[in-house]
């Protein structure tokens, strides 16, 4: 893959990259489109498919992860893309006792997801840097439904100094607003229905917000929102958060501007949404 890319590059070739951990959907085929158009029709573009088992934690799903290499491979093939690098775990780390070289971000990794998942973001930094490294991409695109890892990706390339664009492309959504994912290939019958209070929370809080003549107390629509979500019966929400959407900063009061994720487990299903107030 790296010696294709740095002949793609000696003969002034753009390449788009979409890094993906498989299961595609539509969502991740928005990317796809949104790559194309970055790098023209005769640049390049390639999508990585690799589970990454840095960024899972222990009990996590990392072994039931959607995995069809197939699927994706036609998916990829319909929608134009030119490589599709799917490498396997032992070409991609060395034996696990001598892995010792990690890339930290330590500023915007600490809240949200960071606080949830300890050491997911070591993990997704690293593969991230890793394949930056092996496909040499001039735009790299990633989803806004994972906004906090496009704000440390964007900031780890800053901070290092690698010279790829990134791109943040709108959340793709099923016709009931839920944000797509491979994680919702686990949802079967009532889970799937109820799974639709994510976006049902991030638009009462828009109505809340924007209704009030000032500001709300973060802490008090917290309180609220947990108990809007777990009417649910299946619903257990792991975090609601309010923050500023570049610094990712927690604020005390929500406005319009403000930025809202959440996390909800659905039954064993941990599902993540995003927006902007």
């Amino acid at each position: 893959m790296q010696a294709q890319a740095r002949r793609w590059r000696g003969a002034g070739t753009r390449i788009g990259f979409v890094p993906t951990m498989g299961g595609l959907h539509d969502g991740h085929l928005s990317l796809v489109r949104r790559a194309r158009r970055a790098v023209g029709r005769s640049g390049r573009v390639v999508v990585s498919l690799f589970v990454n088992p840095t960024q899972f934690g222990p009990g996590e799903d990392f072994t039931k992860y959607p995995r069809n290499l197939r699927r994706d491979s036609e998916l990829c093939r319909a929608a134009g893309v030119d490589i599709l690098f799917a490498p396997a775990a032992a070409q991609m780390y060395p034996p696990v006792q001598a892995l010792s070289t990690w890339i930290s971000e330590d500023a915007l990794s600490q809240s949200l997801e960071g606080r949830s998942r300890p050491s997911h973001f070591r993990g997704v930094t690293t593969v991230v840097a890793k394949l930056f490294n092996i496909v040499l991409p001039d735009v790299a695109v990633f989803g806004a439904k994972d906004w906090q890892q496009a704000a440390i990706v964007r900031r780890m390339v800053r901070d290092l100094n690698f010279p790829v664009r990134i791109i943040v492309a709108p959340t793709r959504r099923e016709p009931d607003g839920l944000a797509m994912s491979s994680r919702n290939q686990y949802l079967t019958g009532d889970l799937r229905r109820q799974a639709a209070v994510l976006i049902r929370t991030l638009e009462l809080t828009r109505q809340r917000v924007n209704a009030s003549p000032k500001p709300v107390d973060s802490e008090l629509l917290k309180r609220e929102l947990r108990r809007f979500v777990e009417r649910q019966p299946d619903a257990r929400v792991d975090y609601v958060e309010f923050f500023h959407p570049e610094t990712l900063a927690p604020v005390a009061r929500a406005t319009r501007g403000t930025h809202m994720a959440l996390a909800v487990f659905i039954g064993k299903t941990r599902l993540i949404d995003n927006g902007r107030l």
